[in-house]
């Protein structure tokens, strides 16, 4: 059993995370940031859930590039092949939900 207070979670470097469980496959991480990420397309299906801070998550379809702000308690699902990329305003914490060793 993990009790975990998410916003008092940090790491030495950008994107580092805390494993939370994996459950057949499926990972999920506490992340802490205060850098972007880089611009990248899972080969898995992603879930991105804000639980401290603020990012602006940049996307990219059929209509060209666009940017979504995301704050506490919002939800960014990525599909397989979705080109997206996140970046912080300040330091975040964000629960991801992926395929172990998705990329």
């Amino acid at each position: 059993m993990k009790f975990i207070t998410a916003n008092q979670f940090t790491a030495d470097s950008a994107w580092d995370a805390l494993p939370i469980a994996n459950m057949q496959g499926v990972t999920t991480r506490l992340h802490w940031t205060d850098k972007p990420y880089i611009w990248h397309a899972n080969d898995g299906e992603e879930v991105f859930v804000v639980l401290d801070g603020m990012l602006d998550m940049h996307y990219r379809d059929s209509k060209g590039e666009h940017v979504r702000r995301m704050n506490v308690g919002d939800i960014f699902h990525a599909e397989i092949g979705d080109e997206h990329v996140a970046h912080p305003v300040g330091a975040v914490r964000a629960l991801v939900v992926e395929t172990e060793g998705s990329v």
